[in-house]
């Protein structure tokens, strides 16, 4: 049997205020980690307005570009959401607000929820992805939120 010991000689505390502290720019600070992160991923402020969006986001989500959904609210940049019936409706308003990255904004929580998404070509399927939310704080109060997706 394999023995580990661990042993730590200096306590790490960090000097700056954290994220949540008034003043703090924790939305910036996503805003730039988003927009050029690999992984698909998403940052809308408390009006669901896009602040950034990564170039994988964009492709899974077949949102076009990101510089293109800057500031624009999330269900007018182009996003399809559709139900998981055979027929393929749109969501309805009701269903749409329990979508992870507005959930999140709502419930001040973790949210997440698999999301279908209409292709963007008549020739290609539909994505479902795994969608992965949770708020983002500034001041203390819900500004955004933060999702990851993975495709399904």
């Amino acid at each position: 049997m394999a023995h580990v010991e661990l042993s730590l000689t200096e306590v790490f505390a960090p000097t700056t205020r954290t994220p949540t502290e008034p003043g703090c720019d924790n939305i910036g600070r996503w805003s730039a980690t988003v927009s050029s992160a690999d992984e698909p991923c998403l940052l809308i402020d408390a009006e669901a307005r896009v602040l950034a969006v990564s170039a994988t986001g964009c492709e899974l989500l077949c949102l076009g570009r990101p510089e293109d959904l800057i500031g624009l609210p999330l269900l007018d940049g182009g996003l399809r959401l559709l139900d998981f019936t055979a027929n393929r409706g749109e969501l309805t308003d009701p269903e749409i607000d329990k979508i992870p990255p507005l959930l999140a904004l709502s419930s001040g929580r973790l949210a997440r929820g698999l999301l279908r998404i209409e292709a963007a070509a008549e020739d290609t399927t539909d994505a479902t992805v795994d969608a992965i939310s949770t708020p983002v704080l500034a001041d203390g109060a819900v500004a955004g939120s933060l999702t990851f997706f993975s495709e399904v």
